[in-house]
This record gives structure tokens, sequence and C-alpha cells, in this order.
């Protein structure tokens, strides 16, 4: 066996990580920093009874997903292409946790796709009208049923090729839908409020086929965005973003100033009031943090 190996991480734990070689899983003592989807250099320990060894060194990423509040980060995964975030009618999804993961998402260099799951239980037309949204702003749409196994085929076709992450709320079925994809179980405990489940796994990435990856990560729900600087925000909403380049003056608040062609596109029906309301309240609430 070669002594200094290229594999990729495919657990992570507090200290140490499992890395997949084109020869096998190397259980590896980590260095900062390393998370589930790194490429990384390993050296295999001579002194061991069992093959294990040390991380050396990380490739650049592609990608990087974190959890940003204020001056604390927390990586959550490397690599990823896409971002799946699954909206439900019940539990209601709002707008605003679906807002988060698309700005996210699209300031990390990842492209965020959208699940609708559940579609075996009734629903409002508040909730159609919320899923017309996001499809008339050219985001991948999927209406499935995790439970039924409802166009789920649909789901991993459109899935080869990619490196993904499933986001939801609790109960959206998150797990259930990773179970599907992946083949494998995925471990889950009854929340205390009945809501749902939620996973008490590790971070993990599943190599489903040849061509697909599916990271499965403990407790990605909500996140903050106030790591994110204000000038940045704009670009999470890409048709405010697009208007905001008509507006008179350079320094436009986008609120009240003359000239705004964003008020005005908004006033004319062609912005979401939601859509809207979510940019001015995120770019707002980093602007405290600055």
């Amino acid at each position: 066996m070669q002594k200094v190996q290229t594999g990729l991480v495919i657990e992570f734990y507090s200290n140490s990580c499992l890395v997949r070689t084109n020869k096998k899983d190397i259980p590896c003592i980590g260095i900062k920093d390393i998370i589930v989807g790194d490429v990384v250099e390993i050296e295999i320990l001579q002194d061991s009874k069992e093959t294990k060894g040390v991380i050396l060194s990380r490739k650049n990423r592609k990608s990087l997903l974190q959890k940003k509040d204020g001056i604390k980060y927390k990586n959550i995964a490397a690599n990823l292409s896409h971002v799946g975030i699954l909206v439900t009618p019940k539990p209601k999804t709002t707008a605003e946790f679906i807002d988060k993961w698309i700005l996210t998402s699209l300031l990390s260099g990842i492209e965020p796709f959208v699940i609708c799951n559940k579609s075996d239980l009734d629903h409002d037309d508040a909730y159609l009208k919320q899923i017309n949204l996001y499809k008339s702003l050219d985001i991948q749409t999927f209406s499935i049923s995790a439970k039924e196994n409802t166009n789920i085929d649909l789901l991993q076709n459109y899935l080869k090729y990619k490196c993904a992450l499933f986001v939801g709320n609790s109960g959206a079925g998150k797990s259930t839908l990773t179970s599907l994809i992946t083949g494998k179980e995925i471990k889950t405990n009854t929340l205390s409020n009945n809501q749902g489940v939620h996973t008490t796994s590790i971070s993990t990435l599943y190599q489903v086929n040849a061509s697909t990856q599916i990271i499965d990560s403990p407790g990605v729900r909500d996140l903050p965005i106030s790591g994110w600087k204000t000038n940045q925000i704009i670009a999470g909403f890409k048709e405010i973003y697009a208007s905001s380049k008509e507006c008179e003056f350079n320094d436009c608040n986008h609120i009240n100033n003359k000239g705004c062609n964003v008020i005005k596109k908004l006033n004319d029906g062609e912005i979401s009031q939601s859509r809207y309301n979510n940019f001015i309240k995120f770019r707002d609430s980093v602007l405290n943090d600055e």
C-alpha cells in the first residue's frame, strides 16, 4: 500500500474522519477545518495494527457551505454542487426559510433547487402560489412524495453528476428522502413536540452511484445570514439585483429613493412582495451588524 494517498472525506467526527481512497476506507486523524466532501492527502501510519492514516493536506475546494453568524463560522460541507431545499405544506415552509437557503447557496457558489415534498397532502392556493414564484425565477423545482415514492425517479435523474445536500425544517422529510436516494437507512429520533424527526448520525457523504453523491449533515435546518455583507445580499435575489441596475442612482436604498426601479417593478407586480420583504429584512439585519 502506498504510504501517501489521495482520498475523499466521507465521514467526519469531532477530531477524526473516514477517508475513502481507491483501495479502501481509512480512519484518519483530522487536521483543522477538514469537513465532509474535502479531497485530502493522507499518510498511512505504519506502526498501527490496523490501517490508519493522518491527513497531511487538503486540496482546494470548488465550493464551501458555511453557517455564518457574525464573526463565527461553522463549515458544513465542501465541494457541493447543489442544495435541495425541501418545501412542505405541513409543516408549512416559510418564504424566509427558502430565501435564506437560496441566498446562502448562491453566495457560496452552489446551485439551489426546490423539492416540494408531501405532494400526497392537501395544499391551498397560497402554497401553490409560493411554489410557482420560485419556478418563475428559473429555480429547478420538483414535486415529490418521499413517503409514497412519487416522482423520486425524476429527482434521481436530476442528481446525476452532482454532489447535493438536502435541507429542510423539522418534519419536512429530509431523512426519508435521503434514505430513498442513497439506499441507506438514516437514523432518526422522534422530536418531543411531535413535529417530525431529526438525524442523529454524523456528517456523511454517500456515493449513490458512479455519478451521484449525497451529503447528509445533521442539524442543518435554519441558518443565520449575519455573516454576509450588505452589498452581497442583493446577489441572492437575482430579479431584484437585475432591476436595481436600472435605478436612477447607484446608491439607491430600494425603499424610498427617487427613481428606484426595484420599487417600480414591485408596484407593477414583476417583483413579489415576499421576496422584496425578505431582501430588505436580510439586508437590514446584516447592516445592523456592520
